[in-house]
């Protein structure tokens, strides 16, 4: 363990001895002779005694000293030992929260006994929901991209720089071929396309970097747009000097926090570089200027760039909330097996504040009036290689109403599978004023809700379980006004 991890949990027991034992600071003080001012160092972990002076303590509180020097701690702070040991505030980059790790050892040297019952229950309610350090170091990046809006200027610059540097006009699509030729001549890579297809467990697999001898495995079954963002990935790691990476696309495995947040900054990158802002504004602005919602404009647009329709939803939530000051809104991406009734939320993002479309762990049915489902359902019916649709989505129980655009596509290394992609933006006035098209009557609205067991809509013809939640609440409602009776008529 480091040394302040060290001087913090000998600070803690110092500090648990003293307590049990009825002992003030002042009290420690006379007791054994050792300044008030230097015990509270001791105790805030910033300090730690001499062995003469443990010795000492150890004689004066009637405590062995082995116990007192040994890391264990007892089971009232073992829950704040595991995470000092764990090392995870050192996996984090803390200062991306804008958080000193010094501040966190303050916050649990001044409350420990508060500070371990709140993580002891942050740590029941993962293992609960089965919350994995994967899911947790995914829960932090989504963190960081919502306390920036989702947008990072540096890296945007970034892109600008490489693209003169290389001579890439960003005006016009980019190609697969032209990223292939930088990275074969710039950064001596070998592509192999047929390698990966002789090992099925790895179906699932766009791409394996092998870095000792920069070859990069795709897949047979990538197309043009999968193909110039897996290369314009792998130009990022490069252009940025990134070293501590992922290895695989989608990735399988991690050893540490930065290898994560460094997969969002070449994706970054890369969306960047297939789809460039300026470009997109550009066409967005055409979209946006019209009374009416033209949805052959808007697929127009989506088409333009040479890129899935995934980073073209996931660009838009990088330009919206800089180039248009639309900072509420939401990403959602579900996957689908065509026949079935089980619809998995598998990537999310909420900008200013959580919104009422979320993700949940508990096995409820997600609202079948979301957008985003039905356009599963159509495209697997129809077996088309596109299918859009927008709506507007009111929340009534919130109080808030969505615009969402929603593009739904076959997975193409999945058999009958699909997925959609969707971006709601909160109706408000700013809104209003970015998107002229939003008083169109011909956008339909949709009442919905979360999930079926936490709805309130009457008569829905496609709930799929009953409002168990709301029914619980009933009930807890009628119970309280019972007992309110009784108070009223027992109380004299």
């Amino acid at each position: 363990m480091e040394e302040d991890y060290i001087k913090l949990i000998f600070g803690l027991k110092l500090r648990q001895i003293r307590t049990e034992k009825n002992l003030s600071l002042f009290g420690l003080s006379k007791l054994s002779g050792l300044s008030k001012s230097y015990l509270n160092e001791i105790e805030k972990g910033k300090k730690y005694p001499k062995p003469d002076k443990i010795s000492m303590l150890s004689e004066k509180l009637d405590v062995p000293y082995d116990q007192m020097v040994s890391l264990k701690l007892d089971k009232n702070l073992a829950p704040i030992g595991e995470i000092l040991q764990s090392k995870i505030l050192k996996e984090i980059p803390l200062e991306l929260f804008g958080i000193k790790e010094s501040n966190l050892i303050d916050i649990v040297a001044n409350a420990p006994a508060k500070v371990n019952a709140f993580i002891s229950t942050i740590i029941e309610i993962a293992q609960h929901y089965n919350f994995s350090r994967e899911s947790f170091f995914l829960a932090s990046v989504r963190s960081f991209q919502e306390a920036n809006n989702n947008y990072f200027d540096d890296l945007e610059q970034s892109v600008i720089k490489f693209s003169k540097a290389y001579q890439v006009d960003l005006t016009k699509p980019i190609t697969s071929k032209d990223l292939e030729d930088i990275l074969i001549e710039e950064y001596g890579y070998h592509i192999n396309d047929s390698e990966l297809n002789q090992h099925e467990a790895l179906e699932n697999l766009r791409s394996v970097f092998v870095p000792k001898s920069k070859t990069l495995l795709l897949a047979d079954g990538i197309d043009e747009a999968q193909r110039s963002f897996i290369y314009a990935k792998e130009i990022a790691y490069n252009f940025l000097d990134i070293k501590d990476r992922l290895y695989t696309f989608p990735w399988i495995k991690f050893k540490n926090f930065d290898q994560v947040l460094n997969n969002f900054y070449a994706s970054y990158f890369a969306g960047a570089l297939t789809i460039p802002k300026d470009e997109l504004i550009l066409q967005l602005d055409s979209v946006f200027q019209k009374e009416t919602f033209d949805e052959a404009l808007f697929l127009k647009t989506l088409n333009a760039f040479n890129a899935s329709p995934e980073s073209f939803y996931q660009r838009l939530t990088n330009i919206l909330p800089k180039a248009y000051n639309l900072q509420n809104l939401f990403f959602l991406r579900f996957t689908y097996r065509a026949d079935s009734e089980k619809f998995h939320l598998k990537k999310e993002l909420h900008l200013s504040h959580q919104h009422s479309p979320r993700a949940n762990e508990t096995n409820e049915h997600y609202c079948r009036r979301w957008i985003s489902l039905n356009v599963l359902k159509t495209i697997s019916k129809n077996r088309k290689t596109h299918e859009f649709d927008i709506q507007i989505s009111n929340y009534e129980g919130d109080n808030t109403k969505y615009l969402v655009l929603s593009s739904a596509t076959k997975d193409p290394f999945r058999d009958n599978q699909y997925r959609s992609i969707s971006i709601g933006l909160l109706i408000n006035k700013q809104l209003e004023r970015k998107l002229k098209f939003l008083g169109d009557k011909t956008i339909k609205t949709q009442e919905v809700g979360v999930t079926c067991e936490q709805c309130s809509i009457q008569d829905c013809k496609v709930r799929q379980a009953p409002a168990l939640a709301l029914d619980r609440a009933a009930q807890n409602k009628k119970i309280e006004k019972i007992v309110e009776v009784l108070n009223q008529k027992f109380e004299s």
